[in-house]
């Protein structure tokens, strides 16, 4: 609660450790809610959080209006973020307990997302061992193991599907074949792999060599 101008102000603090961006979280009582995310350089984000007034409709015309505390709101959002991504699941996001967070209340937001970003990791690994296979390991898994500064043989950053100019298929970068429609995108690795004959007639080593060859030869009588 805050005083202003002699009144009572409703307000609590929703507090988030993580650099995670998170949608608007919707509620029929104050619309639409953007949580502040952390910037680099900055140990937490502040998000306050009003109370407010929701509206119970009894029927006949008849409307009864109860209040909702800023506190019971910002846990309802703190809770609905944390569980975002399954039962155990916990992004750095809680309600202070004053208007900042103490230094006990970060480190240990600190430890309980770690903990989660472990448990993370380790699943990874497990899938890994299983299937070596980095399709299998999500996004989720990869950011917890950056977050945690881990090298790991799963974690790469996908590369972005290019554009065949002649059929325009999705194809690997750097691919020399198009193996849709076959066109030649990259002639000199191919034919360094034999799937075309590689043009040596014509091309600037042999012309300056058969240059050389015509200067050598002796003139015509």
């Amino acid at each position: 609660m805050e005083a202003l101008s002699g009144k009572t102000v409703d307000v609590a603090t929703l507090v988030n450790i993580s650099t995670e961006k998170w949608p608007p979280r919707q509620r029929t009582y104050f619309g639409s809610l953007a949580i502040s995310s952390r910037q680099p350089g900055e140990a937490f984000a502040i998000t306050p959080i009003h109370g407010c007034l929701g509206v119970m409709d009894l029927g006949d015309k008849r409307i009864m209006e109860y209040r909702i505390t800023a506190r019971e709101i910002a846990e309802d959002i703190a809770r609905e973020v944390n569980g975002d991504s399954g039962e155990g699941s916990y992004h750095g996001v809680f309600v202070a307990a004053g208007d900042a967070p103490t230094e006990s209340e970060l480190a240990e937001a600190r430890c309980r997302l770690e903990e989660f970003q472990r448990r993370l990791v380790a699943a990874a690994d497990l899938e890994w061992e299983r299937t070596k296979n980095p399709m299998f390991i999500t996004d989720l898994e990869r950011r917890a193991a950056r977050q945690l500064g881990l090298e790991k043989p799963w974690l790469y950053d996908a590369r972005p599907l290019a554009e065949c100019p002649v059929c325009a298929e999705k194809i690997k970068p750097g691919v020399a074949v198009c193996r849709s429609c076959g066109a030649i995108l990259d002639r000199e690795k191919a034919a360094q792999y034999g799937l075309v004959a590689a043009e040596e007639k014509d091309s600037p080593r042999n012309r300056r060599a058969h240059a050389e060859k015509r200067e050598q030869e002796p003139p015509k009588q």
